[in-house]
């Protein structure tokens, strides 16, 4: 069962949007080697503006992601992508179906 969750909000800097998409897109290819993570998907709001939400059962699996390769790409790649301060936040989940 889904208990725990992340949430990033990711804005591009301008001319940005196709290399966002293509890291998206690689992000949910490392996602499936991580056995703890349930769920992770990378959405685009609208024009310029993505995110990246993602599901565990546990704390330890949020723990292995949160320190994990997709982390890391994240990070490394922050400057040249994106417009905003990358801030990870971590929430419960109350209710899932």
């Amino acid at each position: 069962m889904v208990k725990k969750a992340i949430w990033v909000m990711l804005k591009a800097k301008p001319g940005k949007e196709a290399e966002i998409e293509a890291f998206l897109s690689q992000g949910a290819l490392l996602a499936k080697e991580e056995p703890l993570t349930v769920n992770w998907y990378g959405v685009k709001m609208g024009p310029g503006v993505y995110g990246v939400f993602d599901t565990f059962a546990g704390d330890e699996g949020r723990d292995a992601h949160l320190s994990g390769e997709i982390a890391k790409a994240l990070m490394a790649n922050a400057p040249d992508l994106f417009s905003n301060e990358i801030r990870i936040e971590k929430m419960d989940v109350l209710a899932s179906k």
